[in-house]
């Protein structure tokens, strides 16, 4: 996450924006060193960003689901 530019809304980013940027946020706190407070501010936005990960997963899925109706649900059982 850079800190010199104000990150955008997580809610208006895509897919693709947010898991790239909460692999970043979890590489910041695995391999440097954070004062607390940047730790705290880092840590709540990567749940944040999973959150929105998951969401955005969660509508592609039910996207799929309507689309393909049936046969999503007969390729499930096979597994």
């Amino acid at each position: 996450m850079p800190k010199a530019t104000t990150p955008k809304a997580v809610e208006e980013l895509s897919f693709e924006e947010a898991f790239t940027e909460l692999d970043a946020v979890v590489s910041l706190l695995e391999n440097e060193p954070q004062a607390l407070d940047e730790a705290m501010k880092l840590f709540e936005r990567g749940q944040a960003l999973a959150r929105r990960c998951s969401a955005l997963l969660d509508q592609a899925e039910l996207k799929l689901r309507q689309l393909s109706g049936d046969a999503l649900v007969e390729l499930e059982s096979v597994d």
